[in-house]
């Protein structure tokens, strides 16, 4: 079956395009899903961030090895298993994954979303930096001035802040990183999340039990309630995944690409709006300069992607 994507290479298609809306809804699924996630973490705060993280690992190895052995898929998985070099970089990028998610839920639960959110804005600056750094490409005049005024963007926030802003940087450097590795560890999305998974499943999973031995553990210790969202900790691990590889299926990539700033643009406003986060002037400056900086990225793949059309 030939992959279709939201109109012909030259030009508008002349008939609305039934998969592209379909591929755009999972998109907007997928990175909706990641702009709530705040709420979700907020939700959970009485629980130690580790804890959540391990239950977060356990029950989203458990939903996708499921996934995967409804759908068939195992043949992939032992394929993976038995790559060596492949199974090094996934075990590196397993540890880039598992310390994004965890900074991140730290940050959450400790007031730190507004960073979260910048985090994930900077993160295409830090993907056109290690594409030169560390695969050699060549930026246009206008990537290096989004690169420019992402970098002063955040000098702005330190000095106005008193303070580096790790969080922020530190998410984009982990998640940037991480993507490049998975670029060289070709493995498909929901195998390789599994694989992944499946690298830290069992500290994860030996936590918890210590956890419930010592009578710790949250699992158990409230409702049944309270059991299920940790639980569900899979559910919103998994379930965006999969709608995101259903949208880059059915859409141009840089399509995507461009949904992909609705996740970040949904936890700034959770942050302000619902959490009441401090927005500060030096906030303001920030911001606006990644989002210009955002803005003349895009056009300027968008226009690369169209010439080369």
């Amino acid at each position: 079956m030939s992959q279709t994507t939201d109109g012909p290479v030259g030009g508008p298609s002349p008939l609305p395009d039934r998969t592209a809306l379909i591929g755009a809804l999972y998109a907007v699924g997928a990175f909706g899903t990641w702009g709530v996630l705040p709420i979700y973490f907020k939700i959970m705060e009485e629980t130690p961030p580790a804890e959540i993280l391990a239950h977060r690992i356990v029950w989203s190895a458990l939903l996708v090895g499921l996934m995967l052995k409804a759908l068939g898929r195992w043949r992939e998985v032992r394929a993976i298993l038995e790559n060596r070099r492949l199974m090094m970089w996934l075990c590196v990028s397993s540890v880039l994954l598992s310390g994004n998610w965890m900074l991140f839920i730290w940050a959450v639960t400790n007031g730190y979303i507004l960073q979260g959110s910048l985090g994930y804005y900077i993160n295409p600056m830090v993907n056109v930096v290690l594409g030169v750094v560390l695969l050699g490409e060549r930026l246009s005049w206008a990537q290096w001035t989004a690169v420019g005024l992402s970098a002063i963007g955040v000098g702005v926030l330190a000095f106005g802040l008193g303070e580096f802003p790790w969080i922020a940087v530190s998410l984009a450097l982990m998640f940037g990183f991480y993507g490049y590795v998975r670029k060289t560890a070709p493995a498909g999305a929901a195998t390789g999340l599994f694989v992944e998974t499946l690298v830290v499943v069992l500290p994860a999973f030996g936590y918890l039990m210590f956890l419930g031995w010592n009578g710790d553990g949250a699992f158990g210790a409230k409702s049944w309630g309270y059991d299920l969202l940790l639980i569900f900790g899979g559910v919103i691990t998994a379930s965006p995944l999969i709608m995101f590889t259903a949208a880059a299926r059915r859409l141009r990539y840089a399509t995507v690409g461009l949904f992909q700033y609705l996740a970040p643009t949904m936890q700034f406003l959770v942050a302000v709006f619902v959490f009441g986060e401090a927005f500060t002037d030096a906030h303001k400056i920030t911001f606006c300069m990644i989002w210009v900086a955002l803005a003349i990225y895009s056009a300027d793949t968008f226009m690369a992607r169209r010439r080369a059309a």
